[in-house]
């Protein structure tokens, strides 16, 4: 009776399940994200500026970052993100900083000047039921 008189309005708001089998509650997640966001910022340094992945990644990162330090709620974090649960933001954060050394690897961005697109223009091949797009001329 003390218990749920007391501490029943603390632990209101601690999720106790994230209702996915294998993602467990994790009850400090903002500061995991701010964590996580900072270091995302970090790690996307060495990619060109004017590549368009690092100014989607910063971009994105910079906004997360940006709710996750003017809400204490995870609640107000995961509607103002739209982007799932916190636990989901967590594991969105840590795969975006494992592709991130990989990007920089493979390094999309450069394009030889001399590269020339295959244009395939067999439309025998493509199903009714998709739309097919050509430019406009």
């Amino acid at each position: 009776m003390f218990l749920r008189r007391f501490a029943g309005p603390l632990l209101a708001g601690v999720k106790a399940t994230t209702g996915i089998v294998g993602l467990e509650v994790v009850p400090n997640a903002r500061e995991v994200l701010i964590s996580l966001y900072r270091e995302t910022l970090k790690a996307v340094e060495p990619i060109p500026t004017t590549a368009q992945y690092r100014k989607s990644v910063e971009a994105l990162t910079q906004h997360r970052l940006k709710v996750c330090t003017e809400e204490e709620d995870w609640e107000k974090i995961e509607e103002k993100i739209q982007g799932g649960q916190v636990e989901e933001l967590i594991v969105q954060a840590q795969d975006e900083l494992q592709l991130i050394p990989k990007m920089a690897e493979w390094k999309p961005w450069d394009v030889p000047e001399d590269y020339k697109v295959e244009i395939i223009e067999d439309d025998d091949s493509v199903p009714s039921h998709i739309p097919i797009h050509r430019p406009r001329l």
